[in-house]
């Protein structure tokens, strides 16, 4: 039997003149370990005088993972922090109880021109860290682990794997990692989390002799032993860990109940009426917008 359970294919997403690839969650596997969402963020090339505007939005019960292959985004968030990400750092942002949070080009690259391409997920917090304090933590790319194995060059994201630790606080077992591999690498998963995926975002890869190009995630059985045959020079993503059991996703909100979802509707709707004045959420300090509730 083949090791790969399942072949996921983005859906095409435009989010105001930006598209995504959109991967998790998706209709038959809802979830890879702690991983709830999965988009791939272009390619896309920006003009002079154009750039990606994701007003301020709240989220509950997760944490947000922004890793950039191209470009820079510029964050800003409900408790204060204001960081722009560049090509190979890791922005965490733990949602916990509730935060709100804007994604901008920034003035300069705005003003220039780029291009830009990244990966954003959200890894879905177990119960005991639900509710927990919302947080924000920058991690430039010479902080996480770095590592070559059988012509691939790997970043640690997060997680533990080969024998490595990311110093990104993460809350329950995973793995995620971003590899670089030339044609004729042979790359094995760690093989101590139950669930497992490799996305392909370009290139070619070989698992027993099947091709998969780029624009797919690999999603393995549990008793897999799966070994990756790089075809041509590609770029992949490594992602799993231990199942969390179910969860709820409603817009922005992941929980574990639909009470938990409906709090956190009526808390943005509230907040929004109240002009963000002693409210549950918060607009990030310099922002005015926001993004209204959307309609059931």
């Amino acid at each position: 039997m083949s090791p790969v359970d399942m072949i996921i294919q983005p859906r095409r997403r435009d989010l105001g003149g930006f598209a995504v690839g959109r991967v998790l969650p998706y209709a038959r596997r809802r979830m890879v370990g702690p991983f709830i969402f999965f988009d791939e963020m272009g390619p896309a090339t920006f003009g002079p005088g154009d750039g990606v505007d994701v007003r301020p939005h709240p989220h509950i019960g997760l944490a947000t993972v922004t890793y950039m292959f191209e470009g820079e985004l510029r964050h800003r968030d409900s408790l204060g922090f204001d960081q722009v990400i560049r090509p190979g750092d890791v922005n965490w942002m733990t949602a916990g109880r509730g935060i709100a949070h804007s994604e901008r080009t920034d003035d300069a690259p705005r003003r220039d021109g780029q291009r830009m391409h990244g990966i954003q997920t959200w890894v879905a917090l177990p119960e005991a860290a639900a509710e927990t304090e919302p947080a924000f933590h920058h991690h430039p790319k010479d902080t996480l682990p770095f590592l070559e194995r059988d012509g691939a060059r790997l970043r640690l994201i997060a997680g533990a794997a080969y024998g490595e630790t990311s110093p990104v606080e993460t809350f329950s077992p995973i793995f995620y990692l971003a590899a670089q591999a030339d044609a004729g690498a042979r790359l094995a998963l760690p093989d101590d989390y139950p669930e497992r995926a490799i996305y392909v975002v370009d290139g070619a890869v070989e698992v027993e002799g099947v091709s998969h190009e780029g624009g797919r995630m690999l999603v393995f059985g549990e008793d897999a032993a799966p070994v990756i045959d790089v075809t041509a020079p590609s770029r992949l993503m490594l992602l799993g860990g231990a199942p969390l059991g179910e969860r709820l996703i409603w817009w922005n909100f992941v929980a574990s109940s639909k009470e938990r979802l409906e709090t956190a509707k009526r808390d943005w709707a509230a907040s929004a009426r109240a002009g963000f004045r002693d409210t549950a959420f918060a607009l990030p300090p310099g922002e005015t917008e926001f993004i209204p509730l959307p309609e059931d």
